[in-house]
């Protein structure tokens, strides 16, 4: 029964293992531009975020109309924090690039 449940937890994970496979053979085989190429990707996933998240907030505006202070209230809350996300994955990837960068030009 033992065995059962670890073949069963292991085929749930592989899906897992094979999402991740790929960011660490991009990071093995092209080395510090994988590191840029990865950061470039991660550049692109905020933009995509915030712009996604401020197309919501735009279309429940235009659609709803006047609404309570309270939903408006909730309404720029998750704004705001998807805002705050996509800034900090923007970040992350600028930081990833530089350091792509650097390690290409000095190694």
């Amino acid at each position: 029964m033992r065995r059962q449940s670890e073949a069963l937890l292991v085929l749930m994970l592989l899906p897992i293992f094979f999402l991740g496979i790929f960011p660490m053979l991009l990071m093995a085989l092209l080395g510090f531009l994988g590191l840029s190429l990865f950061g470039i990707l991660l550049i692109c996933v905020g933009l995509a975020d915030g712009l996604t998240e401020h197309t919501d907030f735009n279309r429940e505006l235009i659609v709803r109309g006047f609404t309570r202070p309270s939903e408006r209230a909730a309404q720029a809350s998750r704004l705001h924090r998807a805002t705050r996300l996509a800034t900090w994955s923007t970040a992350a990837g600028a930081g990833m690039v530089i350091a792509g960068l650097a390690g290409v030009l000095y190694s």
